[in-house]
């Protein structure tokens, strides 16, 4: 599959849940947060 294929069924998916209703758009701490955790899953310290 080419890449412009990919991207295009990658941004549907982003599209099908309307903006009000993506909680990461709308709370950027939560946002944060979850994005911290999965770092700290992956075994990521977080350092360079």
């Amino acid at each position: 599959m080419n890449i412009e294929r990919q991207r295009e069924i990658a941004s549907k998916g982003g599209r099908s849940v309307p903006a009000d209703k993506r909680s990461f758009s709308q709370d950027r701490e939560l946002a944060s947060s979850a994005g911290r955790k999965g770092g700290q899953s992956t075994g990521r310290t977080g350092e360079a």
